[in-house]
């Protein structure tokens, strides 16, 4: 079996919501309504958008993390969905579709390569695409199917990602530490308490992520 992650631009509901802005939204399609999981500063923004397309029915709100059941499916109100041309190739979507930057994160399985070229090709024909990742999948743990760090750890919003990079490069996790939150705030150009915001969600979202598979 074989693996790829491709970022599409290709204009959808979701991908306008996060186009310019630092949100993230993940979408589990269950074709009667979906489930969406909006994270990112601008959240309230982009769920209103959706909202005014399929409705919310119900909703959870923590900070800047947004989780919602929309009343209809997104898939019914777009013409070009990723769907077709995954059937045109035999290819699998693993689910969740991610948003982030205007761009449509996919993460797609397929038990021949050749489908998978064949699946970009088709793509890369109508949209920029983008092969973030691929692999080889010759083992399936029992306990563990198609687990990767990408599946079992929460996403970051881009913002999380920036201040776990730079506070890791700056020697914030070293021991002894060789920066403190105040420096790597002045890097970012953000006030502390927000770089330390950022580094307290971003933190507990990887143990979480980790925790849950032990």
């Amino acid at each position: 079996m074989h693996e790829v992650v491709l970022r599409i631009e290709q204009p959808s509901a979701c991908a306008d919501a996060t186009l310019g802005t630092e949100t993230t939204i993940e979408l589990w399609c269950n074709d009667h309504c979906d489930l969406l999981h909006v994270s990112g500063p601008m959240g309230k923004e982009a769920l209103a958008h959706l909202e005014e397309l399929v409705g919310v029915q119900e909703l959870l709100v923590e900070g800047n993390e947004r989780l919602a059941m929309t009343e209809t499916c997104l898939k019914d109100r777009e013409t070009d969905t990723i769907e077709a041309y995954l059937a045109r190739h035999s290819c699998l979507l693993v689910p969740p579709l991610r948003y982030a930057k205007g761009e449509k994160w996919c993460r797609i399985l397929a038990l021949d390569s050749s489908n998978l070229t064949g699946l970009y090709r088709d793509l890369v024909d109508d949209f920029p695409v983008v092969v973030e990742s691929k692999r080889e999948i010759s083992t399936v743990p029992g306990d563990r199917p198609l687990l990767t760090p990408e599946t079992a750890i929460a996403d970051l919003s881009p913002r999380q990602q920036e201040a776990l990079v730079i506070a890791h490069e700056m020697g914030y996790y070293r021991i002894p530490r060789e920066t403190t939150t105040a420096e790597i705030a002045d890097e970012m150009e953000i006030e502390r308490r927000t770089l330390e915001e950022h580094l307290r969600r971003a933190e507990n979202k990887l143990v979480d992520g980790i925790i849950e598979f032990y």
